[in-house]
């Protein structure tokens, strides 16, 4: 049995299906509401547990609220099998949740109430009881008391993990798509003391400070730079990075490898909430199963697909089996 704790930002998401996004002082009408569990830690961790349901053992470590919202997330936990014994359960602060608003082509938009994501700290986190062979923790920029500065390591984060990486377990990060300047200012310490870097193509651009996109175009020619400058930083293994055209992926020994995404048909994707949290646990379960990078990649697109053709982040998730058929019956795009 494989064993992984997946760390950070859990909470409740309510998906608002609208036709448009208003402009300023306009309105728009919500179509549909739908409720569900968002954030790193359900997104990803419900994904790997769909896949190998009695291969893995999903640990979830974050703060919740004594509120309805941090029952109903405990209730979905149990219901897929994953172990709740070590969520924190806040006094004062309630659940977080994010309104996400949602438009007919999978775009959408978040508002996120950090509540007591943003108070969960490394007192939160017995290392010395962690079983696992992988700790990921996300999102970097949306967990405040981790987020937040340290004299010796750069951030309360940096520090958490050097901690965790002492006790012989690998460490693995994801980041949020965040307004703001401060991606490098609290990614890259973190660096220092990550295993693996699962992240998109606006997070990876950001922190390092190279273009990867002008206007819709994406820029192919800058992904392996990119990678190269996020390795250069201090991961040990593998620096992954995901965007709607393809994946890709430097490793240690200096291999870069793109995968191409699945050549979806119009009218498959409903939604893309969690799609990215997806794609990272397709990662995280190649990491734990020693695949190669390009067979990962290959999963990982297919855990996205699957997500897509949802309109909330978890239920489209499937077994292995299933999420890789989806290859065949799809196939892939042309990098050119």
């Amino acid at each position: 049995m494989k064993k992984i704790t997946l760390a950070g930002n859990c909470l409740t998401d309510v998906i608002k299906r609208i036709d448009n996004y208003p402009q300023k002082g306009m309105l728009c009408k919500i179509g549909e509401i739908i409720p569900g569990v968002g954030g790193s830690v359900p997104n990803s961790g419900i994904t790997l547990k769909t896949l190998a349901p009695d291969q893995i053992e999903v640990t979830a470590l974050s703060r919740i609220g004594r509120d309805d919202n941090g029952k109903f997330i405990c209730s979905v936990f149990e219901k897929h099998g994953i172990r709740t014994d070590k969520l924190i359960v806040d006094p004062a602060l309630p659940t977080s949740f994010t309104d996400v608003m949602t438009l007919p082509n999978g775009e959408r938009t978040f508002f996120c109430a950090a509540a007591a994501n943003a108070a969960f700290c490394e007192e939160d986190i017995d290392i010395d009881s962690l079983d696992c062979e992988i700790f990921h923790i996300g999102y970097l920029l949306l967990l405040d008391a981790l987020d937040a500065p340290d004299k010796q390591y750069g951030t309360k984060m940096a520090r958490l993990l050097k901690k965790v990486q002492e006790k012989g377990i690998k460490t693995s990060i994801d980041v949020v798509s965040a307004e703001g300047s401060r991606f490098s200012e609290v990614a890259l310490p973190a660096l220092k003391y990550c295993d693996y870097v699962v992240i998109n193509e606006i997070e990876a651009s950001r922190i390092a400070g190279i273009p990867l996109r002008v206007g819709d175009t994406l820029l192919k020619q800058n992904l392996q730079p990119v990678c190269e400058k996020l390795l250069a930083a201090g991961v040990k293994n593998t620096v992954v990075v995901h965007c709607p055209e393809l994946g890709c992926a430097l490793d240690a020994q200096g291999e870069f490898t793109v995968v191409p995404s699945l050549k979806l048909p119009k009218g498959y994707i409903v939604g893309s909430v969690g799609a990215g949290d997806a794609f990272c646990a397709g990662m995280l379960y190649s990491f734990l199963f020693g695949m190669n990078v390009r067979d990962g990649l290959r999963l990982a697109s297919c855990t996205a697909a699957c997500n897509l053709h949802v309109a909330d982040s978890v239920s489209g998730a499937k077994s292995f089996a299933d999420t890789i058929a989806l290859e065949e019956q799809f196939g892939r795009g042309n990098l050119n």
